[in-house]
C-alpha cells in the first residue's frame, strides 16, 4: 500500500463534509425502502448519455475560456445537435466551469455521419476542432471529462428553464455501495419531495473521470436554495422518516457511510 492511500486510509473516518466516510461495522443502517426513480429525474431504461467537461481556468483566463466556450456551444447548437448547458463555479469544488453536452449515445454520437456534422459545424464557425483545442491549451490549468446517463434532453432542459442557480453534488462510492448509494439519491429526492422541494436531478457515470455519480439541484436564485432553512424541523423529521431514513438527521450521516470522496458546489448559469 503506498503512503498515500495509507493515510487515506487512516484518517478517511475522520474527514470532514463527506470526505471520508466511517469504517464498515459503523455504518448506520437504514429501514428498508422501496422507490422507483421519479419520472425524467433519474437514468430510465434507455438513459441517455452526456459528456461532462469540468475546467479550471489558467490565471487571468477565465474570461476567455468561458467566451470560447461559448462560441463552441452556438456553433454546436445552430447545427441543431442539442442545448448544451454551462455552469461557472460560485463556492465549493477547485473548477471554474462545467460544461454539459447532449450525445445521446456512443455510437450514435461517433458515427461517422454525427462526426461530420460536428465538424462541419465547427468549421462553420471559423474554429475547427483542431484549432480549438490548441486555443485551449492558453485558457486552461486543469480538465475533467467524464461521460454520465440521466434524462432525457427535453426533461433535462425544462429544469434550466428559469433557473439559474445550481447545487453540484459529486460522488464517488465506495465499491460496494454503488447501488445503496443510488437509492439514498432517490429516497433523498423523496424526500425533498415531501418538504415541498424540487427533486434533484441523479446523473450516474458511463466512462471517463472515476466518479460514479452526481446529482443536480435546481433553484431562481440563492435566495430560494437558502429557503431550506425556513422548514419545520417537525415538518422535516416526519418526511425523512417517511422517505425510510431514521430521521432528518442522519440523512447526511447515512450519506457519508456510502462514499469515498464528496464535492459539493454552488454553481451560476452562463448563458
Amino acid at each position: 500500500m503506498n503512503l498515500v492511500l495509507l493515510l487515506v486510509t487512516i484518517f478517511a473516518p475522520l474527514a470532514p463534509l463527506g470526505i471520508g466516510a466511517p469504517a464498515e461495522g459503523k455504518q448506520e443502517r437504514q429501514p428498508d425502502h422501496e422507490s422507483a426513480p421519479a419520472p425524467g429525474l433519474d437514468a430510465q431504461a434507455d438513459p441517455y448519455l452526456y459528456e461532462v467537461i469540468l475546467l479550471r481556468a489558467a490565471p487571468g483566463r477565465l474570461l476567455e475560456l468561458v467566451e470560447a466556450y461559448q462560441a463552441r456551444i452556438a456553433a454546436f447548437e445552430g447545427a441543431a445537435l442539442g442545448e448544451v448547458h454551462m455552469m461557472r463555479h460560485s463556492q465549493g469544488d477547485q473548477w471554474d466551469l462545467m460544461v454539459l453536452f447532449p450525445m445521446g449515445g456512443f455510437e450514435e454520437y461517433y458515427s461517422p455521419a454525427a462526426v461530420e456534422a460536428r465538424e462541419s459545424a465547427f468549421r462553420g464557425s471559423g474554429v475547427p476542432e483542431a484549432d480549438f483545442e490548441s486555443e485551449l491549451t492558453a485558457h486552461v490549468a486543469w480538465r475533467e471529462d467524464w461521460f454520465v446517463r440521466g434524462p432525457a434532453p427535453g426533461a433535462l432542459g425544462a429544469r434550466f428553464d428559469g433557473t439559474s442557480f445550481f447545487h453540484i453534488e459529486i460522488f464517488l462510492a465506495l465499491h460496494d455501495k454503488r447501488g445503496e448509494l443510488l437509492e439514498q439519491r432517490r429516497m433523498e429526492n423523496d424526500y425533498l419531495e415531501r418538504i415541498g422541494r424540487q427533486q434533484n436531478v441523479i446523473l450516474t457515470r458511463a466512462a471517463g473521470a472515476p466518479w460514479d455519480m452526481f446529482t443536480l439541484g435546481f433553484y431562481r436564485d440563492i435566495k430560494q436554495y437558502a429557503e431550506s432553512a425556513d422548514i419545520a424541523e417537525e415538518v422535516e423529521e416526519r418526511a425523512a422518516r417517511a422517505a425510510g431514513f431514521e430521521g432528518a438527521g442522519s440523512i447526511g450521516s447515512y450519506l457519508r457511510s456510502l462514499i469515498a470522496a464528496h464535492h459539493d458546489t454552488l454553481a451560476v448559469a452562463v448563458r
